[in-house]
């Protein structure tokens, strides 16, 4: 099978297109014939190992490889079609179009990736296309995390820092569907595109610090690592909620005595990515209140584009790689 495939660290360029054995499912495994992939800034971030949260590292590059990647598959969501399945799994059939994650185990940049059944893969919203639905687990799973976390209510005044990538673009959506007031904080060029997501105001960053405008808000959703923890925590209202999806260490500390000694609430922490979590996106997509967020759509053989797309942050959503040439229209291209 062909796949993309890194041998070493570094630059878009180390991004090759291989062919490679072709992975053969386990008793309680499905083989997934993958149509598309979300290449995210977790693919960029473990294909030149540099991260914007630098406490994990050590930990990481031990797990994965020290000199260099001991998977060189990348790609954690994506979309496709069930092709065989172990001997002990139930819950699915060959045919059965899926979208879901990978977990760690990634895989997904290859014509076909065998998984866990009990992965968070469930059956594709019939309404959005193989790329439309790959673009969903990350930003989704991770959006409706935060935003339950958050606990959200109607009239809430809610910020989504960095409102324009996968995680923001979906947290718009799921908020307003919660009944808040939402405002996106990014660069200007994507302006149309978050008001386009729902967003009732827009802070353009490079002209103006959202924390200095003399609003509160009742919600922060900050996916910017370098902001300024002190300046999010004074912008909340009384009993106000900060979530911070890329912390520091710094910010972790301070998240804990913020909340135990103050009337505000800090949380931080990763998304557990459950299938319960999955299932309910895919009912807000079924019933229109999640829409697509497909920026562009490139093949196998210009992967190294999509990830120079995705670090330039000028996209508009996420960029999506269609994997194979299997005959199937994806919508968007």
């Amino acid at each position: 099978m062909k796949a993309i495939t890194h041998s070493r660290y570094g630059s878009p360029d180390v991004l090759q297109l291989k062919e490679v054995p072709k992975p053969e499912p386990k008793a309680d495994e499905i083989l997934i014939r993958v149509r598309a992939v979300e290449a995210t800034k977790s693919d960029i971030e473990m294909r030149r190992f540099k991260f914007p949260v630098k406490w994990f590292w050590l930990p990481l590059r031990i797990a994965f490889g020290v000199t260099k990647p001991r998977r060189q598959i990348l790609g954690g969501y994506f979309a496709g079609e069930v092709e065989s399945i172990g001997t002990a799994v139930t819950e699915f059939g060959e045919g059965d179009q899926v979208f879901g994650a990978a977990g760690l185990r990634f895989g997904a940049y290859g014509e076909f990736v065998a998984l866990p059944a009990r992965n968070t893969i469930i059956l594709k919203p019939g309404n959005m296309s193989f790329a439309d639905a790959a673009a969903v687990p990350l930003g989704g799973l991770n959006a409706l995390h935060f935003l339950r976390l958050a606990n959200v209510q109607s009239g809430d005044q809610v910020v989504i820092n960095g409102a324009g990538g996968s995680i923001g673009a979906h947290a718009i959506q799921i908020a307003k569907s919660m009944g808040a007031v939402v405002t996106g904080v990014d660069i200007a060029i994507k302006e149309k595109f978050i008001r386009r997501m729902g967003a009732d105001h827009f802070v353009d960053y490079t002209k103006e610090n959202f924390t200095e405008l003399g609003r509160s808000y009742d919600v922060i959703f900050d996916m910017v690592p370098g902001s300024s923890y002190a300046a999010c925590i004074r912008a909340l209202n009384a009993k106000g909620r900060y979530m911070s999806g890329n912390p520091r260490l710094s910010v972790m500390l301070r998240s804990v005595l913020t909340t135990r000694f103050t009337d505000k609430t800090a949380r931080f922490g990763f998304a557990r990515e459950l299938k319960e979590e999955l299932l309910a996106l895919k009912e807000m997509i079924e019933s229109g209140k999640i829409v697509s967020i497909v920026d562009k759509v490139y093949p196998m053989e210009l992967a190294a584009d999509a990830h120079r797309r995705v670090e330039t942050e000028q996209r508009l959503g996420a960029v999506v790689i269609k994997i194979g040439d299997l005959g199937v229209e994806i919508p968007g291209e």
